[in-house]
């Protein structure tokens, strides 16, 4: 088959974008076999990034988590794996004989450091009993040198001990709940991408009508996941890549690819409808929606940047993750699409009349505009309100509490923690480098008699040089009390070196860290988001504005967040318990995540309108047209990744279910209230300011300024031509002249779609 040229009379659209395009659609089996390699690559070698994930990577520079690297490297251990005898008294002489002897096991097989159980002798196994005698603890210590295989054995051979002696087994521990973990958001990830493909499918059907152009996003979405997951394993290669980061990626990955398509797709039917043929559609398409594309990416990569000044790993993780994924997403929608337009693109259906001038939007606007300081006030009233919430949220490490409650780990940590208190994992822990007696002398001298402390459990001597010493509090192992000890151990070190760990530190280390970086990452992208915005439109107020707007939608995001996971409300229908609180990083992750999106729609709009006034529309019209023109396609993008949100939000896992429902809250809010609302609102207050900006500043925008307006040549004619005679060879029908009064609008074609 030879390639379809360009119609006589038709001159080719200038541009690099353009150009782009033209070379995909010419090149379109290369590039398509290009994406599947990438897909198929992506799924066998990129899918093994589950394995290589760490559940919960630490930080050099917190010191719970510097605490916890000196204690491993007095006494390294790979980790623990634990099991809960239930059911049958402790003392019974048949559970007895079972246990002892499947410790004797245990202790003979490799890779094993020690393994204890109830009956020995000592204060050690005290604690592995039960207060009320029915139940008892079998904890297995594994080698740092212990392999995957090996803790497999030992899982097994506790596991073997279920129905012996009457007495019912459930095997968990650290290691355990690491596996878990990753199994866990494998499959909630998995889940969460067979939901939402096919919802989103039958949503661009609807949208579309038609399969052929609903099937191209998706399509997009499918090869764009398979890159990043590739992207994502090369990166767990270098650096820790906590799990909880692979299904946060990949959710904004897979709706970033969809609205990219989704506005790709839909401009390319806009040009058929004007009457251009396959290869000029294409190549208009590539030269303005796919100029949308780019700037937006770049708006929401700028959004994720900021989570680089973090030390956090898992944000850095999540920033690296993130940005790669943005990129894929965009050169899937650059050169993908219009390869695979190429293909199908003589089987979509072009749109029979352009977007009216007047319709539902536009009449929203007008009615919008005669009451906007009402509107304005109301819209705003509402959004505070809804981040009200937020204002008394409070940030703790869930632990195995992100598991479901059916989980065996999650089970045996709340066994533990209920039944087995001396053997729990105390609310604080201080490392001391120190011998036994100068612990024991900073436990009885210092730490006993500072308020808020209730108690020190035990000195633990892990060698000659380093100590432990467990802390006891009054209340939430993780609430205002835990904290405030935290603060007073870490004032009043008694002259030692010491390393204040556990829930209660790793939480206040994570505010600290918000507190000191938190303003920079915030600066960071404020700055990089009001200067794209700037060098798009040409205004300062409008970048401000928009700033300001993104803040009031991510508040009532927040609000919500805060409301279903920590109060607990929808908690049944959601299925999960709540934990009085929100992991720590979601809401950072939330703020990046959703303050990029929000940005992302705010190009779509701000394109159209900008262009609008460009074309010498009074401030009012542009508005009322900017909405009317772009006011369906945002509303289908953003239902499209309220799917893709809800989607993940079913999952198992209680992080990926917050990111899911903060970011389909933050979507669904900003592409109505904000967008239909409050942004003609404020538009319409600000009339002709909206475009303001000093002398200075013009001059470096007219020099330096990216429009997203991109002048076609018109569509001639010949056009007909290149339907009939140039693409015949992909069986396309030829399309009908345009009116002249279309081909008018050729040339006011909008850059957002």
């Amino acid at each position: 088959m030879r390639n379809a040229p360009t119609a006589a009379g038709d001159p080719a659209v200038p541009g690099r974008l353009a150009a782009l395009g033209r070379f995909c659609f010419r090149h379109r089996r290369w590039v398509l076999g290009l994406w599947a390699v990438v897909l198929v690559v992506g799924v066998l070698i990129g899918g093994r990034v589950f394995e290589g994930t760490v559940a919960g990577a630490s930080s050099a520079t917190a010191e719970a988590d510097r605490g916890s690297a000196v204690v491993a490297a007095t006494d390294p251990a790979r980790g623990t794996v634990t099991a809960v005898v239930d059911g049958k008294p402790v003392d019974d002489p048949a559970v007895r004989a079972a246990v002892t002897k499947a410790t004797a096991d245990l202790a003979a097989l490799p890779g094993v450091s020690s393994a204890l159980d109830a009956y020995g002798a000592g204060p050690a196994p005290a604690a592995l009993r039960s207060a009320d005698g029915t139940a008892s603890l079998v904890t297995v210590r594994m080698a740092d040198t212990s392999t995957s295989a090996q803790t497999d054995a030992v899982t097994q051979r506790l596991a073997a001990l279920n129905g012996e002696a009457g007495a019912h087994v459930t095997v968990g521990g650290d290691l355990v709940l690491q596996d878990e973990v990753k199994k866990q958001t494998e499959q909630d990830t998995r889940f969460g991408e067979m939901v939402t493909l096919p919802l989103t499918l039958v949503v661009m059907v609807l949208v579309f009508g038609g399969l052929a152009a609903a099937s191209l996003p998706v399509i997009g979405a499918v090869a764009s996941v398979g890159g990043a997951l590739l992207a994502m394993f090369g990166f767990s290669r270098i650096m820790d890549i906590d799990t909880s980061v692979l299904p946060i990626a990949t959710v904004l990955g897979l709706g970033l690819s969809i609205d990219y398509a989704l506005l790709m797709v839909n401009r390319f039917r806009e040009e058929r409808g004007h009457g251009a043929g396959i290869a000029a559609a294409v190549e208009r398409t590539a030269a303005t929606a796919g100029r949308t594309v780019a700037f937006s990416g770049l708006t929401v990569a700028v959004a994720l940047s900021g989570l680089f000044v973090f030390t956090s790993p898992v944000l850095g993780a999540v920033a690296a993750a993130g940005v790669s994924v943005v990129v894929i997403a965009v050169a899937a929608a650059l050169t993908l699409i219009p390869a695979l337009l190429g293909f199908a693109g003589s089987r979509i259906k072009a749109p029979a009349a352009p977007v009216p001038d007047e319709g539902f939007f536009s009449r929203t606007v007008r009615r919008v505009g005669k009451r906007a300081v009402p509107v304005a006030l109301a819209c705003v009233a509402l959004l505070m309100a809804a981040g009200a919430p937020f204002l008394h949220a409070d940030m703790r490490n869930s632990g195995a509490a992100v598991l479901p409650a059916s989980s065996a780990g999650r089970q045996v940590a709340d066994a533990v923690d209920q039944r087995f208190p001396q053997a729990a994992a105390a609310p604080i822990t201080v490392v001391v480098e120190g011998g036994a007696p100068v612990a024991q002398a900073y436990a009885d001298d210092v730490v006993a008699k500072l308020p808020g402390v209730a108690g020190v459990r035990a000195v633990n001597p892990v060698s000659d040089s380093v100590s432990t010493v467990d802390v006891l509090v009054h209340g939430d192992p993780q609430g205002h009390q835990a904290k405030q000890v935290v603060q007073e151990l870490r004032d009043d070190r008694g002259g030692l070196k010491t390393y204040v760990t556990g829930g209660a530190a790793s939480v206040v280390d994570f505010k600290d860290e918000l507190m000191s970086r938190g303003p920079w990452a915030l600066g960071l992208v404020a700055v990089g988001t009001l200067v794209l915005l700037f060098l798009m439109t040409g205004s300062v107020v409008m970048p401000v504005k928009a700033l300001l707007m993104n803040l009031l939608s991510l508040g009532a995001s927040l609000g919500a967040l805060t409301l279903v996971f920590q109060d607990g409300y929808f908690s049944g229908l959601l299925g999960f318990s709540p934990t009085g609180g929100l992991e720590t990083f979601i809401p950072v992750l939330v703020f990046a995540f959703a303050f990029g999106l929000s940005m992302d729609y705010e190009v779509f709009l701000l394109a159209r309108i900008k262009e609008l006034r460009d074309k010498g529309h009074s401030c009012t019209r542009a508005v009322e047209l900017g909405v009317q023109r772009s006011g369906r396609i945002i509303t289908s993008a953003a239902l499209l990744m309220v799917i893709v949100f809800a989607g993940f939000a079913l999952g198992d896992m209680l992080m990926v279910k917050q990111m899911g429902i903060a970011l389909a809250v933050a979507v669904a809010v900003d592409a109505t209230l904000v967008r239909c609302l409050l942004v003609p609102a404020a538009m319409s207050l600000f009339g002709e300011f909206n475009w303001w900006a000093p002398a200075p500043l013009r001059r470096l925008h007219r020099r330096f300024g990216l429009s997203e307006h991109v002048e076609l040549p018109t569509v001639g004619e010949a056009a007909v031509g290149e339907a009939a005679v140039g693409e015949a060879s992909v069986g396309e029908a030829a399309v009908p002249a345009p009116r002249p009064e279309a081909r008018d609008l050729v040339g006011s074609a909008q850059s957002a779609q």
